[in-house]
């Protein structure tokens, strides 16, 4: 008999369960790709796809590296999950960059990106001697960035997916499911611009991220998951008053370009829908390869067009800045009820002296169903060395 672990499910599903009764929510493989792993986006509701550039980018746009103020950055980012059930369930990463080239028109950057799930105790009695396993999943990924011009660069990225969650015994095979995938982005940033009472630069971005072959733990092609192929489109605007003080707001929209679960179908027509004629309509969804469910996720919901339009997330955040040392943020973050239920409101903070940078946030649920974020501090730093740039 397969045993594939059902943590991946319980810890990161648990909060739709509510949401999920008479409603068509999507899920899929090695969700922690899509959680906001550094504190400054996670203080402006997880945006970061048309914020200006730092060294978190990698996730949301690496496109934005080859207009970065800084030549070269490092960071390290620390998110703890679930801490109102378990203490040792967190996700971790590490990102690195660097610009150079012909007037910096180009840059690098590479992550790693670490979910600890921490030790769990098997056994197979009360009394018998615990067997400790300790699942996790990680992501190495690496990008390049070029500026096409003085205002628009685009990028691209790939990532290398292992996700070892399988619970081992003496009849099955533990080994981890692997993945990989690829990100194309674009980011469109301003020259600065004279207002009656201020100055202002526009912002733009998109990133269609996490497009890749399903992930799997077994052989047969109906036990697949989907990866969680994004497609984020943001903009913002910068009011820039004077020399000390800054204000940068945005707002970004998210779709998973995943299928959407169809209804079952009675397929005998004895006006009843067995748990064998599920099975099958649950075969259908998971044999659909991966590019034909991107393409598909466009305008498979069984509800038309206004069920895709609830598939849209959407935040909106706000950065104030004093000297480029000190932050101050806030956001919102939606999701309709019938796909997941998830809302909630954000703080953060970030300081910078010399060369090191601190970031923290916290997120506050605005939804009946709990998100495993909340009442959470999360926590960056960053660091950054060689010659700035002088565009911003």
């Amino acid at each position: 008999m397969r045993k594939v672990s059902l943590l991946l499910i319980c810890i990161f599903a648990a909060q739709y369960t509510k949401a999920q009764d008479g409603n068509r929510v999507i899920t899929t493989g090695v969700p922690f790709l899509l959680v906001a792993a550094d504190a400054r986006s996670a203080g402006m509701a997880d945006q970061g796809v048309a914020t200006s550039p730092d060294a978190y980018s990698q996730q949301y746009n690496p496109a934005k590296y080859a207009f970065s103020i800084e030549k070269q950055g490092f960071s390290v980012s620390y998110t703890p999950y679930l801490t109102d059930l378990v203490n040792d369930i967190s996700l971790g990463q590490v990102t690195y960059f660097n610009r150079f080239g012909d007037e910096g028109r180009q840059a690098f950057a590479g992550s790693l990106r670490y979910f600890g799930l921490g030790d769990i105790e098997l056994r197979d009695s009360f009394d018998a001697t615990p067997v400790i396993v300790s699942p996790n999943e990680f992501a190495l990924d690496g990008s390049y960035a070029l500026q096409l011009s003085e205002k628009f660069s685009m990028s691209v990225a790939g990532r290398y997916i292992r996700s070892s969650l399988r619970i081992p015994d003496g009849t099955t095979d533990a080994s981890a499911a692997s993945s990989f995938a690829v990100d194309v982005a674009g980011y469109y940033q301003s020259e600065e611009q004279a207002y009656s009472d201020f100055n202002g630069r526009w912002r733009a971005g998109f990133n269609l991220q996490n497009m890749g072959p399903k992930i799997s733990y077994d052989s047969d092609e109906v036990s697949t998951n989907f990866l969680p192929a994004n497609m984020r489109l943001g903009a913002g605007f910068d009011f820039i008053f004077d020399d000390y003080n800054k204000v940068g707001v945005g707002v970004e929209f998210a779709k998973l370009l995943v299928p959407t679960p169809q209804d079952p179908k009675d397929i005998d027509g004895d006006g009843t829908i067995s748990q064998e004629e599920r099975n099958i309509n649950n075969d259908e969804y998971r044999s659909t390869g991966w590019v034909e469910g991107m393409f598909k996720s466009f305008g498979d919901a069984p509800g038309g067009f206004s069920e895709e339009l609830k598939e849209f997330t959407y935040s909106v955040g706000a950065e104030y800045l004093y000297q480029d040392s000190f932050a101050m943020r806030l956001g919102y973050f939606n999701e309709s009820p019938e796909k997941g239920a998830r809302k909630f409101f954000s703080l953060g903070a970030g300081f910078k002296y010399n060369v090191v940078k601190v970031d923290v946030s916290y997120l506050f649920s605005a939804s009946k169903v709990k998100n495993p974020l909340e009442n959470t501090l999360r926590f960056s730093l960053t660091f950054n060395f060689g010659d700035n740039y002088d565009q911003y």
